[in-house]
């Protein structure tokens, strides 16, 4: 089994395990070569669509999987038994349905000794709530494919977090107010990518700054009304953010 570059990367973050569980399992690919690989002992594939999950079930007996791959229908992790799985794969899902499903059945994420995520949206919001929770990001990495950028992070849950609470103060999920640049860089491009100066991340940073850029000048060229200049204001920020990221950690020292 042949992974895509994405799926590659976010079983390279998967630490060899008993058992663990693939959330979101789409066609089963991921929790076939988690098992082929012996990463996994035994993998249960679940997602909340039966088409999906009826199609994974499909490739993993093609496979000969079957006896070590089972698939589940369920919504996040709610059909795993606390203390059935070591750890979770959520891959591809927006950042706040990640947050939910963590924060839903916290009392069975503390018991486990890995998560890995790869988000698709609001990884700021991910990281930031992630922080609050106590929770510690190990490792993160991010790739290329086919004109996407994917970062994605193996997190270690603690005990800590089954007495979690939802963070529902909207200062707290506004995105970026003026503040301290580096913390808003860390939330944004992920703290470890930064101080390892991953190329892939450098890469980012240059098409974000030229994205920002274009969206700003087309701004500045007509009138705005008091939601154009809020804009304008906050695409400042976010300017100023990515600049503070690209030289505080790749311009050379003098």
């Amino acid at each position: 089994m042949e992974l895509s570059i994405r799926l590659s990367a976010v079983a390279d973050l998967i630490l060899p395990t008993e058992t663990f569980a693939d959330v979101g399992c789409d066609h089963g690919y991921l929790s076939i070569y988690l098992v082929q690989r012996n990463i996994c002992q035994k993998v249960i594939a679940m997602d909340v669509r039966k088409g999906p999950l009826a199609r994974a079930a499909q490739t993993i007996e093609r496979f000969g999987c079957e006896n070590v791959v089972e698939t589940r229908l369920s919504d996040g992790i709610q059909k795993l038994a606390l203390g059935e799985a070591d750890g979770f794969v959520c891959a591809g899902m927006g950042g706040r349905l990640v947050l939910q499903i963590l924060h839903r059945d916290k009392e069975k994420v503390a018991c486990m000794k890995q998560v890995i995520l790869q988000p698709q949206s609001e990884l700021w919001l991910v990281r930031r709530m992630l922080s609050r929770w106590g929770m510690e990001i190990e490792t993160e990495r991010m790739v290329f494919e086919e004109g996407k950028f994917y970062p994605m992070m193996r997190i270690r849950p603690n005990a800590a977090f089954a007495n979690a609470e939802p963070v529902c103060d909207e200062k707290f999920l506004t995105r970026f107010e003026q503040g301290d640049l580096k913390l808003y860089a860390e939330e944004l491009y992920g703290k470890l990518l930064l101080e390892e100066k991953d190329s892939t991340l450098n890469l980012f940073l240059e098409k974000e700054l030229k994205r920002l850029q274009q969206i700003r000048d087309g701004l500045l060229q007509n009138k705005q009304n008091d939601s154009g200049m809020a804009r304008l204001a906050e695409l400042e920020q976010e300017i100023k953010i990515v600049n503070f990221a690209r030289e505080f950690y790749y311009e050379s020292s003098c």
